[in-house]
């Protein structure tokens, strides 16, 4: 769990502050109702974040719970004016490597099938279009796959999340300079095997 402290923005600008941060200062401040607000802020990437890295949607679902659960118990000690996507990021992130050393000891049944793939061709307009898309879905996985973990994490955290550098480098604990490198490697690796189908 990272520091609230040094967390980035999480899409304040200009002395305006984030709905999901303007619902976690009231609720860290004891304001029940706030909760609903700030699980429509943040429950949509948090469960797109971890969808991404467990197969078995019943997973997902407790892994999305979880989360929720430890930031609520975690409330009290949030410093109002941090930003609280980082902060829920990183809380979703040591549950996804807990959840992943709990597979390997324990291997389980995929219940379906990746949703990336398929929202890649759900828009094509054709059905050529559509095996072209999984499939450079399919090698863009296989790429990622291949990059070391910690290039691996920054790129998805910056193209995939869209964090920016400032809540990338708050989820990871390291310097933004050090996100933007471990991405730019991830970048390069990717254009290598890729070549043109790189993302951009």
């Amino acid at each position: 769990m990272i520091d609230p402290m040094t967390a980035g923005s999480s899409g304040a600008t200009s002395g305006t502050i984030a709905p999901a941060d303007a619902a976690m200062a009231r609720y860290a401040a004891g304001d029940e109702a706030a909760f609903g607000a700030l699980y429509e802020s943040l429950a949509g990437r948090l469960y797109g974040y971890i969808r991404r890295h467990v197969s078995n949607r019943q997973a997902c679902d407790d892994l999305l719970q979880e989360t929720f659960l430890r930031m609520h118990r975690a409330r009290g000690t949030f410093v109002t004016g941090a930003a609280v996507l980082p902060w829920a990021f990183a809380i979703a992130r040591r549950l996804v490597i807990d959840q992943a050393g709990r597979n390997r000891r324990s291997p389980s049944l995929v219940d379906d099938v990746d949703p990336e793939p398929l929202a890649a061709v759900a828009g094509a307009d054709r059905p050529e279009q559509a095996v072209e898309a999984r499939q450079l879905a399919q090698r863009l996985t296989g790429a990622l796959a291949q990059l070391p973990d910690s290039q691996r994490t920054a790129f998805e955290l910056l193209k995939q999340e869209g964090l920016t550098l400032t809540e990338a480098a708050a989820v990871l604990g390291i310097t933004t300079t050090a996100v933007k490198l471990r991405a730019h490697r991830a970048y390069e690796s990717l254009r290598a095997a890729l070549g043109e189908d790189a993302p951009a």
